[in-house]
């Protein structure tokens, strides 16, 4: 696999595994993390599972999940 980067298409990341959490709904509007060779991890849309991926530093993973742990994006979601 070449080099990943931003705007890639999913489909150049043949063998990658994709996890979508738990708690997403049935209508299948998931977000989807990969765990890239190197360490770096590739996210994407599962409503368009061949389009571009985003992909991101475990830093910066780790920062957005410990974020989201403390409740930092609450008003994104809901009323």
């Amino acid at each position: 696999m070449h080099q990943a980067y931003n705007g890639m298409a999913a489909t150049d990341l043949p063998g990658v595994v994709w996890q979508k959490s738990r708690h997403s709904n049935s209508q299948g509007s998931c977000v989807e993390f990969a765990k890239l060779p190197g360490g770096n991890v590739a996210m994407r849309n599962s409503r368009f599972p061949d389009g571009p991926v985003l992909v991101y530093t475990p830093a910066e993973i780790e920062a957005m999940l410990l974020g989201a742990k403390d409740g930092e994006f609450d008003h994104l979601t809901g009323d």
